[in-house]
């Protein structure tokens, strides 16, 4: 008799059952179990994404060396931002990316989220993207909105900002757009000769523990993340302190440093993929090996500054070979916005068993000398207290600072009380602090320049809070925001350039430390950050000086483009080509994603392009003649592996009528010369 709860089968079904068991059968025969150790899916999407941000190619000051009179002036190298997104398939996402500029001003990062949050939704964060700059010295500013990055660059440049946030936001997209199954690797190697600490004496002030971290006091550690899909590497980031100061303080053509170097030269020989050089706690690390940072290793800045990034990009790619440990694991970030001028400090992070609380920002005496990489005026003299009264006085003047504040930031000699300018300070309060992890690489996104010592301790603390699956954690330098220095307490008592030019006070970094815990914890337990401060958005209270370009001419007789200077008949290898052409203003067009120039090289009746002027052999140099004439050479150092035959030098440039405003393109050719 058949159970009450159990009804027969319909004849029309019947078919269907024997048709399923049929097909159960044929699936157990075949079934082929995997070979041992065969590969899984892979644990990640990975998507690369590469574009352009350069700025204004000529009479913008540039940003870094604090130099009124250093004004762009041409382009050696093209400026980039490198974006790297890794994805648990349906679960946490981040976006890495490396940015070709000297500062990653807050303005930047604010208006780069807002327009992912417009274009993308919620895919892409404040929480899990990290925006980190080179710290080249060697491209446009006034792309701050804060008053002390803008001063000498007298004013603020709208062109280049827009330059610089449209470029990251292209790349991210473009990154996203290519995500696709793919794996992570880390790997690292030792560098030692491309870095030398520029601080000693304040570094020799800290404990014998910190010291023995870093015998040479450098911090040689190469890490590098290898990304690939289909077993192919299509990208890689590496993290490496070495300040962007190879160039020459009085050099005018845009460039990458040697960090720009490094990645052109690896991208160049490995065509496809992305590759970024990072910045780690680069404060006291400076490229310029002799003369304790202020000199290259070489008397020639601009071979310094490819010596430099070949040493960079060599130990890279033996990271990149030593890569074979996989990354798995959850991704994610937190960022939490904090003001950094009114935080009280626990006893277990200062560690004297007391609290203490930072300060409104100020700038020291020490500041207004510069370092040993780009000193500042012959009259300052760094580490050495009230030696300069008439900068005190300077500085006295815009804002005497409260003797309140003096207390608060000893032993510095308050110059500039930056924190309490009117109607906003010069300097931001108000820093993101971010936390991103990948499996068990974690970064901590620091808004600032941290020492190498002030970064080790930063990053044990954060190492400390993510527990042991934390086995990589690294200080992604220059993220987010930027508000100058942080030192220990105990260099920031030497009161040489990096400590007063930590605005805080003695007790930043403990300060960054205990903040940078708390959101580490969050971050483990999978807690939200919510922030009880947010930071200023200034994009409508800045100063543009001057009015732009008017008008373009010619001398009579004399078109746009044509050539001034013509190249010599023939060159050898090694040679240098060069030709000079009646030109246009370049601040008419950036030419973003294009060029100012090109190298051709004749192939039948056709032409081709073998370098343009994001190559390091090429020069684009603009200079004024007139009221409204100007000129441009491009100059082109011939390798030794370029095949002989027939080149020619091309110009591309933009004029701009006085009478209707209209800017025109032009292209100027130069007659065809032999390489021999």
């Amino acid at each position: 008799m058949r159970p009450p709860h159990l009804k027969p089968l319909r004849p029309s079904a019947v078919p269907l059952v024997i048709a399923l068991v049929v097909a159960l059968v044929v699936a157990v025969a075949t079934w082929i179990p995997p070979a041992a150790g065969a590969a899984a899916d892979p644990p990640y999407l990975v998507g690369v994404g590469k574009a352009d941000v350069t700025g204004e190619a000529a009479e913008v000051g540039m940003m870094g060396n604090a130099r009124v009179d250093q004004k762009t002036a041409g382009v050696k190298q093209r400026q980039w931002a490198r974006a790297f997104v890794v994805a648990q398939p349906g679960g946490g996402r981040a976006v890495f990316v490396n940015v070709d500029v000297g500062q990653l001003f807050q303005g930047v990062h604010l208006e780069v989220i807002r327009r992912l949050s417009s274009r993308m939704g919620g895919v892409y964060t404040a929480d899990n993207t990290i925006l980190s700059a080179t710290h080249s010295h060697s491209g446009p500013g006034g792309h701050s909105h804060y008053t002390l990055y803008n001063l000498t660059i007298l004013g603020y440049q709208p062109k280049t900002y827009e330059a610089i946030v449209s470029g990251i936001v292209r790349s991210i997209e473009r990154a996203h757009a290519n995500l696709a199954p793919g794996t992570v690797h880390i790997g690292t190697s030792t560098l030692t000769n491309a870095s030398v600490n520029r601080s000693r004496a304040a570094f020799d002030l800290n404990p014998a523990a910190d010291r023995a971290r870093f015998p040479d006091a450098i911090d040689s550690r190469m890490t590098v993340l290898k990304l690939a899909r289909g077993g192919q590497p299509v990208g890689a980031i590496s993290w490496f302190p070495t300040h962007g100061t190879s160039m020459d303080p009085d050099n005018p053509l845009i460039t990458g440093d040697n960090k720009g170097y490094a990645e052109w030269a690896w991208e160049r020989s490995a065509p496809g993929m992305v590759t970024a050089f990072a910045q780690t706690a680069a404060g006291d690390m400076s490229p310029n090996l002799r003369g304790g940072g202020s000199q290259g290793p070489v008397d020639d800045r601009t071979e310094s500054t490819r010596i430099i990034g070949q040493r960079q990009d060599a130990a890279a790619r033996q990271a990149f070979a030593n890569a074979t440990e996989e990354l798995t694991g959850p991704v994610g970030g937190r960022l939490r916005y904090v003001n950094m001028s009114t935080v009280d400090v626990r006893p277990e992070f200062t560690g004297d068993g007391a609290t203490h609380r930072t300060c409104q920002a100020a700038l020291g005496e020490a500041f207004t000398a510069g370092a040993e990489d780009a000193p500042g005026p012959d009259f300052a003299d760094e580490g050495s207290l009230r030696s300069n009264p008439l900068l005190l006085a300077a500085g006295i003047l815009v804002s005497a600072p409260s003797p309140q504040l003096r207390a608060c930031q000893a032993p510095k000699d308050v110059f500039l009380a930056t924190g309490t300018q009117a109607p906003y300070p010069w300097t931001p309060e108000v820093l993101p602090v971010q936390v991103v992890r990948i499996g068990p690489l974690v970064l901590a996104a620091a808004p600032a320049e941290f020492t190498i010592v002030a970064g080790a301790r930063l990053t044990d603390a954060v190492r400390a809070a993510m527990g042991p699956a934390a086995r990589h954690v690294l200080l992604a330098g220059y993220a987010n925001a930027y508000a100058n220095y942080v030192t220990t307490p105990e260099e920031y008592d030497a009161q040489h350039y990096e400590g007063g030019s930590t605005l805080f006070g003695r007790w930043t970094l403990p300060a960054f430390t205990q903040e940078f815990t708390a959101v580490a914890a969050a971050l483990r337990a999978g807690q939200p950050t919510p922030s009880a401060v947010t930071p200023r958005d200034l994009s409508d209270d800045q100063v543009v000086v001057g009015l732009g370009v008017v008008f373009d001419t010619t001398p009579g007789g004399v078109s746009f483009g044509q050539v001034a200077e013509e190249p010599a008949a023939s060159y050898p290898r090694g040679g240098t080509a060069r030709a000079v052409f009646w030109s246009g203003h370049p601040k008419n067009n950036l030419r973003t994603e294009g060029t100012f120039l090109e190298i051709q090289r004749q192939e039948g009746t056709t032409w081709h392009t073998v370098a343009d002027d994001d190559d390091w052999e090429t020069v684009y140099r603009w200079t004024r003649h007139s009221v409204a004439d100007s000129k441009a050479e491009i100059t082109w150092e011939i390798p030794l592996d370029i095949p002989t035959g027939v080149y020619r030098i091309v110009h591309h440039g933009d004029w701009k009528n006085g009478w209707t405003g209209r800017i025109t393109a032009f292209t100027g050719t130069s007659r065809p010369f032999t390489v021999t």
